[in-house]
């Protein structure tokens, strides 16, 4: 899981959450075609969630947060032919946030290790899903063209919550559900032990350290799916994993772990 840094300036404030559990929607869409992006194995990306954004990366994938930019940094990474990643934490309550305060305290567990972030009780189905859908909402508006859900591996965790794995698998699709019927695509974060049985409901995935963990191989479903695999690496140096990235089809890249600017590619 990765943090966002806080800006300065909130670009959005969202409004506060029902308790129904009903979804509101979707809005108009205002890219030109609505028809779902499905990233193929082997696209370069760059990962940037925290200082100030450089857009002329060489690659034809982004992914920058979803609440920290405006629709006008999407669509000038569209000018230069990228498509869009929107970063968001769906499994974690950031105090940062613009709607932090619609988030009542009962699904607000234990600190996931990142200052002012709190596992969320991902069973609170009827609170949660039209917080989330708001969310993606925001992704949408803004011209995404796909949504990296973060923190959406809790019931591995110390969260608070008695979370079992079948919560997990059914939040997860709830989300997966959620962004697929806003247009976007949506990416399976982390959470390997449960691609099995989620590989159908995301269309791509996005990894951290599967390397220095010996865990890529466990990713290469995805590739033979025909559904790319953004990974990175912050240990290793390229010469340690970028062999093995290749063999097996995965986006790598090394990062620092504050995702700024710098990368270095495979």
């Amino acid at each position: 899981m990765r943090r966002v840094l806080p800006l300065l300036a909130v670009l959005l404030l969202l409004a506060t959450a029902c308790t129904t559990g009903q979804d509101p929607g979707p809005g108009p869409d205002p890219r030109p075609s609505g028809e779902r992006w499905r990233p193929k194995p082997g696209l370069a990306w760059q990962w940037q969630l925290s200082g100030r954004l450089d857009p002329a990366v060489d690659v034809p994938v982004y992914d920058i947060d979803g609440f920290d930019h405006p629709a006008a940094t999407v669509a000038d990474l569209h000018r230069r032919g990228r498509k869009v990643i929107c970063y968001l934490s769906t499994g974690a309550w950031e105090d940062f946030r613009p709607d932090a305060g619609a988030f009542p305290k009962s699904v607000l567990g234990e600190g996931n290790g990142w200052e002012g972030e709190r596992w969320l009780d991902i069973r609170r189905i009827d609170v949660l899903t039209p917080l989330m859908a708001k969310r993606l909402d925001m992704c949408r508006a803004k011209g995404f063209d796909a949504v990296e859900p973060d923190n959406m591996d809790g019931y591995r965790n110390r969260t608070g919550f008695a979370l079992t794995a079948a919560d997990q698998l059914r939040y997860n699709r709830l989300i997966a559900r959620l962004a697929r019927e806003r247009g976007l695509a949506v990416g399976l974060k982390n959470d390997l032990d449960q691609i099995p049985q989620l590989l159908a409901d995301f269309d791509f995935a996005v990894n951290e350290q599967c390397a220095e963990f010996d865990e890529c191989g466990r990713l290469v479903p995805f590739v033979k799916a025909g559904k790319a695999v953004f990974h990175v690496e912050y240990e290793l140096e390229t010469e340690e994993f970028c062999p093995e990235a290749r063999e097996l089809g995965l986006s790598s890249m090394r990062k620092k772990y504050e995702l700024g600017v710098w990368r270095r590619a495979c």
